[in-house]
């Protein structure tokens, strides 16, 4: 028995309830991971002398994440050039439902989308792909 699938469009509108932002993000099927526009993005050590990511997504400079759940990873980018990025563990909601996720740090400016999310979320939650549908 096969499990049916979530249906997602193209492009889908999102909510980030670990730091309360909203986001329009684009699907993309040719992209492994997800990606988040941030900026601000460092390490610094808690009391305990442990790393904490710290960054602000959106550039919204209301708002700063911390998080000790995170590692770097070298990411191939659409242009064939690679970089060390860091990732991190965070809840996103599509439509009605919440779902675990991992997303790299990066500089979208330049992007029309401030989020990307890639097919390993998708496989992972059993998302199928509509691109006539945009939910943003």
């Amino acid at each position: 028995m096969t499990t049916p699938k979530n249906i997602i469009g193209a492009v889908e509108k999102i909510t980030f309830p670990d730091f309360g932002l909203s986001a329009v993000a684009k699907i993309d099927t040719g992209a492994s991971t997800g990606a988040i526009h941030c900026t601000r993005v460092r390490v610094v050590r808690d009391s305990k002398g442990q790393g904490v990511l710290s960054f602000t997504p959106f550039d919204h400079s209301q708002k700063r994440v911390k998080t000790h759940n995170f590692f770097t990873k070298i990411v191939k980018s659409s242009n064939g050039q690679t970089e060390n990025r860091f990732f991190f563990n965070t809840n996103i909601k599509v439509g009605d439902k919440i779902y675990p996720i991992i997303l790299s740090l990066t500089d979208r400016t330049e992007m029309k989308f401030e989020v990307l999310i890639g097919k390993e979320f998708l496989k992972e939650n059993n998302f199928l792909v509509d691109v006539s549908i945009e939910n943003g």
